[in-house]
């Protein structure tokens, strides 16, 4: 029978013996460093090349859920004035879910033009205008559904069908993660609930579990159960941990192909190593008194969302790629969805959302973030610039034209991208489709949408899809 004879060295100890105490212990620092590197790069969230030089390394997405109306945002409707009060004789496809079509009607807010690029802005977002430099406006977008969970699903998965990749995964399956102490791609949603289709929007659909979204709160423990129970050492917490990942790791031999086994085993490593670094992230009560008031804190209707703002100015600070944020609850006026009162329902969620947004930008800036962070503002469609009936001030769905903003690394600031047409329905100029926005972001994370591709049931599946989509290079400076 063979032996295994170690390799001793002249001062009689292996070379690992003799790595290890080298230097009173440091030079073992370095080696332990080397052997966590490799594990890491075994992981499926391992940093990884992107196709070209990126402008950002990180994709902030403000998810206004429900859909913000265009024309009371950011598309003014001078014709909407001229003819407000009467009804609507055009040819567009108005109106969703059998509702009642009413009369064309003005925007009750005031859009005034700010900064040295003269961007027109309604009166919704006084905080966020003082930034008008910095957005590229998007005014031609269009979708292909005008229900709330095919909407959402397009917006964050291309696809109006259950069960494909979101961009937040497509960005994680091809650029990895910075920072194995935290997920790569993090979900914070409105306390009133949703979005429609819930976990579906941050699904990893047909790619391996690891690459979807995690789910945080944005008080208390960032995920339940985190925290390590009381009485159990370090310890002993490691020693079971890799029992039961010795344990799944058998069972995984068998099962080589279960994407959510698999997951199950980094989770519980990312978990113990979340323990520490996550609850430091989600801790805001220590910031300063100028930090809570400029996020709004210290204000009952903006606390929430300022909470979820600051959280993820610190998120990027620690590396995570891809963060979304949901304004808006899970039905009817806890979102954006004003069928019954578009003024006051845009009035609350606008003035939940405009200061903490506007606080993260600056602070972007502050902290040197700004040039390598992409922010993107929008819902999963617009608004009808009609009412949905006589006196009615609601609005209903309109996914031919609506308006999205974009803003931070690489995009050119301080203009308008395309047009709808005279009262708003329907984009009619420089058209973005939904896929046409992902491919810009993928552009701008340095990312080429032809080439990251998955397979998946014998085909290169793609956030894209098939059809031919375009980056937006208007958006580009």
């Amino acid at each position: 029978m063979s032996r295994f004879i170690p390799n001793i060295t002249p001062c009689g100890q292996t070379r690992r013996e003799f790595l290890w105490q080298a230097g009173g212990g440091f030079a073992g620092l370095a080696l332990a460093d080397l052997m966590a590197s490799e594990a890491l790069a075994a992981s499926p969230l391992a940093e990884r090349r992107p196709h070209f030089a990126a402008k950002a390394k990180h994709c902030v997405f403000l998810f206004m859920n429900g859909g913000p109306s265009q024309v009371d945002t950011f598309d003014p409707k001078p014709a909407l004035k001229k003819y407000h009060g009467q009804p609507y004789t055009g040819d567009a496809k108005v109106g969703s879910n059998g509702r009642a079509v009413g009369h064309l009607m003005q925007s009750p807010f005031e859009f005034t033009r700010h900064g040295q690029s003269g961007l027109p802005i309604s009166s919704l977002f006084p905080h966020t205008a003082c930034h008008a430099d910095d957005l590229c406006v998007i005014r031609s977008m269009h979708a292909d559904t005008a229900a709330h969970a095919s909407g959402c699903l397009q917006m964050n998965t291309g696809s109006i069908f259950i069960g494909k990749p979101c961009l937040g995964s497509w960005l994680s399956y091809g650029l990895g993660t910075t920072n194995q102490n935290l997920p790569g791609f993090v979900v914070m949603t409105d306390p009133r609930g949703g979005p429609i289709g819930s976990a579906s929007n941050w699904t990893a659909g047909y790619m391996p579990a690891a690459y979807q979204g995690t789910l945080f709160r944005s008080g208390g423990s960032p995920l339940l159960d985190l925290a390590t129970p009381e009485g159990t050492s370090d310890r002993t917490q490691r020693r079971s941990l890799d029992l039961l990942k010795s344990l799944n790791e058998e069972h995984l031999k068998l099962h080589p192909e279960e994407t959510e086994l698999m997951a199950r085993i980094e989770s519980y490593e990312l978990a113990y190593r979340m323990q520490t670094e996550a609850m430091s992230v989600v801790d805001v009560d220590n910031e300063d008194a100028a930090t809570r008031e400029m996020y709004g804190l210290n204000d009952k209707r903006t606390a929430d969302f300022g909470r979820k703002c600051l959280i993820t100015r610190k998120l990027i600070e620690k590396g995570v790629r891809f963060i979304q944020l949901y304004s808006g609850g899970g039905h009817i006026e806890d979102t954006w969805d004003g069928h019954n009162d578009c003024i006051t329902n845009h009035t609350l969620h606008a003035g939940e959302t405009d200061k903490p947004i506007a606080a993260l930008i600056a602070d972007l800036k502050h902290t040197g973030l700004w040039d390598e962070t992409l922010l993107v503002w929008g819902g999963e469609f617009g608004r009808t610039p009609t009412s949905e009936g006589v006196g009615k001030p609601g609005r209903d769905h309109d996914w031919h034209g609506f308006s999205m903003w974009m803003a931070g690394a690489g995009v050119k600031g301080g203009q308008a991208i395309g047009a709808t047409d005279e009262l708003g329905f329907k984009a009619v100029e420089d058209r973005v489709h939904v896929s046409d926005l992902h491919a810009t972001i993928l552009h701008l994370m340095g990312i080429d949408h032809k080439r990251l591709s998955y397979l998946h049931q014998g085909l290169n599946q793609r956030l894209t899809g098939v059809e031919e989509r375009r980056v937006v290079t208007k958006a580009l400076a």
